[in-house]
């Protein structure tokens, strides 16, 4: 976020007669995807004479709406109609490095916080170099110009930015001056998304729509069991089927390449292999959830969280709750299944990648291939959603490995649906541990809480790290060193904590987190460590406020004193949901925050033996300036129904070291008749951007959850919830 508006102004220079405004660049390191293929453009900007204003989008559209939020914010400062800005996807570059992550990488509702000032500084910088030209050209000072959608204006005179674009590259300017917030025309309105066009009439073009002369199709069949691997297949059985081009081993399993998806998929069904199951051989979700038992019982756990003396407290009072909760693991589903489509030359590969981390998969592929990250190639397209998911990019290194078998040839590797849900990186499962102190006036005077996970950052760091590295490092040799840097880095991995440092005020406080893999592929998965660790504090902090014999909202409030923007949410909520005020409405209260936002969600439940609905959901969020409102909206939305379908939909289970799950049939997804009533409050601020993708998952399960104990007097401590004989509690 700390950029200089000085390093814009080195940036600049003369494409095709025109201006391009970004970061100061080296001369070994233009900006791939020039306009017409023979000059290089710059970071985010370019301006042609023809009047055409180029942006660059270095973050994955996956339909979360950065495509027109990041062009809205450069509009705003360029003053120019977002609509008329021409939006391409970024290359893979340096300068489009998430300065969150330390690489090009779309993720942790990260996109609009570190965007929103380099962002503004750019379409600024442009803008003052466009009037200072203007003003050159008029022999008047800078200051009595103006500017009003794409033209430099005074008095009657108005030159296009187009006209100014060649005599802009010689000006130079200092420090610039951004908009002033009330100055704002774009942002905080909700600008019609640019993304919708092309997805209604069939033009936008997602990885699976990728076709190219002669592309051959590929499918690998894999090892159901994780960790297992390949012993040996026949390749002659299906090698002379109808469409097959080519059958071979690759580090994934077995690839099938045919003139059709469905003569690959049909191939690949009936090709006999045999696997060596692997260490995981006989693992079962029931072993896993004992495991973590007695993990929760046995092991020190890493302080997180660590204030007053929760030992003596305990020692003295003794425990006044002392409870379990538990969460599954969780698929991620997109709707579009993972792809890449890759073509190998020589020492050369293009891609075209739906990936969320388009950095990554250059490396995932040079590792596989053998070539020089500089001469791959990596296009990214629309995404059919992410989650998280595609931040993983395995499928991009089986197609890199597939297309380096077959050169020459165009190769589009697709996953079916059962390929997705069973060979995922999971959210993983989570086990709690919860004590609380409550005091003779009924005051919580101590909380512990344990919790046992994996390390997701131990599984993503190995292609994080070696993407790290500089590309002249051998690629087995980074992956290597990666890999201990992973390992060492699992007892500390941030996200297993996340959301488990609670806001209450609370004398004394005790979070730990104990690290325990079975070996399970897992990963980021919409909100990470939240979307379980506020089931569990919300859903505690309930069972607090009724032990304690008080009203839920007043028992938060109270404990939130030194929170004004809590309880900003928390008033604000209470008087949209009219909370309490109800008869015979049975809802829950919970309140969180993630990724720079606060959300509070009150949950209206009905109950019909042992069935329940969610008939409401009610949701205020502070989440900084809103760029786009109708944007922010949707996503809460698109939040609360992918968070409420985790609540009520059963998880990933496993035998064998195997999913047991393969398709929607057993592992659902919420349908639109189960999606409840939403309503939506953003709250106004003037403070910076927050995230915004993620925050509405965390809150819905332990609002969902409230809202049954109240309607039933059951507890429910784990995910997904059930009422009647089946109940969790």
């Amino acid at each position: 976020m700390a950029i200089s508006r000085r390093k814009f102004l080195l940036g600049t220079g003369l494409v095709g007669g025109g201006l391009i405004i970004g970061f100061s660049l080296r001369p070994e390191q233009p900006v791939p995807h020039s306009r017409d293929g023979s000059f290089q453009p710059n970071a985010w900007l370019q301006i042609t004479e023809k009047g055409e204003v180029i942006f660059q989008l270095d973050k994955t559209e996956m339909g979360q709406g950065v495509m027109t939020g990041m062009t809205t914010v450069i509009a705003e400062e360029l003053d120019i109609e977002p609509a008329a800005v021409t939006v391409e996807f970024a290359g893979v570059h340096p300068a489009f490095a998430n300065p969150a992550m330390g690489v090009q990488l779309t993720g942790g509702s990260t996109s609009t916080p570190s965007s929103w000032m380099p962002l503004r500084e750019a379409g600024a910088t442009a803008r003052a170099m466009l009037v200072a030209a203007a003003a050159r050209q008029w022999q008047l000072p800078p200051d009595a110009c103006s500017t009003d959608n794409g033209r430099v204006i005074h008095g009657d005179k108005k030159l296009a930015y187009g006209e100014l674009a060649k005599a802009a590259k010689e000006q130079r300017v200092g420090d610039v001056k951004l908009k002033n917030d009330k100055d704002f025309k774009w942002i905080g309105t909700p600008v019609p998304r640019l993304d919708i066009a092309g997805k209604v009439d069939g033009t936008a073009t997602f990885g699976i729509d990728i076709d190219l002369p002669g592309i051959k199709i590929a499918v690998v069949k894999r090892c159901p069991h994780f960790g297992g691997s390949l012993k040996s297949f026949d390749a002659a059985a299906v090698e002379n089927r109808p469409g097959v081009q080519k059958v071979f081993a690759i580090h994934s399993g077995v690839a099938v390449v045919a003139d059709s998806y469905w003569q690959a998929r049909k191939a690949a069904d009936a090709l006999p292999v045999e696997w060596d199951k692997g260490p995981l051989a006989g693992l079962s979700s029931a072993d896993i959830d004992q495991a973590q038992l007695k993990a929760l019982k046995e092991k020190k756990p890493e302080n997180q969280m660590d204030e007053g003396d929760i030992e003596s407290v305990l020692s003295e009072k003794g425990a006044s709750l002392d409870v379990i909760y538990k969460a599954p693991y969780q698929h991620h589903s997109p709707m579009e299944p993972q792809n890449t489509t890759a073509l190998v030359e020589g020492d050369r590969c293009e891609v075209w990648c739906p990936s969320q981390g388009p950095e990554i998969a250059r490396s995932v592929i040079a590792h596989f291939t053998g070539l020089s990250r500089h001469n791959i190639t990596v296009h990214t397209t629309f995404c059919g959603g992410g989650f998280g998911r595609r931040g993983y990019v395995d499928f991009a290194g089986e197609a890199g490995a597939i297309a380096k078998a077959c050169p020459g040839v165009p190769i589009k590797l697709i996953w079916s649906r059962e390929d997705d849900m069973q060979h995922d990186y999971y959210r993983p499962a989570t086990c709690h541990g919860m004590k609380a102190v409550i005091d003779d006036n009924g005051r919580l005077t101590g909380w512990q809480h344990h919790l046992v996970s994996t390390s997701i950052v131990q599984g993503f760091g190995v292609d994080l790290f070696s993407t790290m590295l500089p590309g002249w490092v051998p690629s087995h040799f980074a992956r290597g060193l990666s890999q201990k840097v992973a390992n060492m880095a699992a007892d500390y991995d941030p996200t297993m904590a996340e959301g488990a440092k609670i806001p209450y005020s609370v004398a004394n406080i005790d979070v730990g987190t104990i690290w325990y893999d079975p070996g399970i592929r897992t990963g980021f998965w919409r909100s990470v460590g939240h979307s379980h660790n506020a089931f569990v504090v919300e859903g505690f902090m309930d069972e607090c406020a009724h032990a304690a014999g008080r009203d839920p909202a007043a028992f938060r409030r109270e404990y939130l004193a030194d929170k004004p923007r809590h309880l900003r949410v928390l008033d604000a909520l209470l008087k949209l949901a009219d909370y309490g005020k109800k008869p015979g409405v049975h809802q829950g209260l919970a309140l969180h925050e993630s990724f720079g936002a606060v959300v509070g969600q009150v949950a209206e439940v009905s109950v019909d033996g042992d069935n329940f609905t969610v008939e409401r959901i009610y949701c205020v969020t502070e989440c900084g300036r809103v760029i786009n409102p109708d944007i922010a909206t949707a996503q809460l939305e698109s939040g609360m129904i992918f968070g409420l379908s985790a609540t009520i939909k059963p998880g990933v289970s496993f035998a064998d070291g195997a999913t047991e799950q393969s398709n929607f049939h057993d592992l659902p997804v919420l349908r639109m008749n189960e999606t409840p009533d939403m309503v939506v409050q953003l709250l106004d601020s003037n403070e910076p951007p927050s995230g915004i993708g993620e925050v509405a998952v965390p809150p819905v399960a332990p609002a969902v959850a409230n809202a049954l104990f109240n309607a039933t007097g059951h507890r429910l401590r784990q995910l997904p919830l059930k009422l009647g004989a089946n109940a969790n509690s």
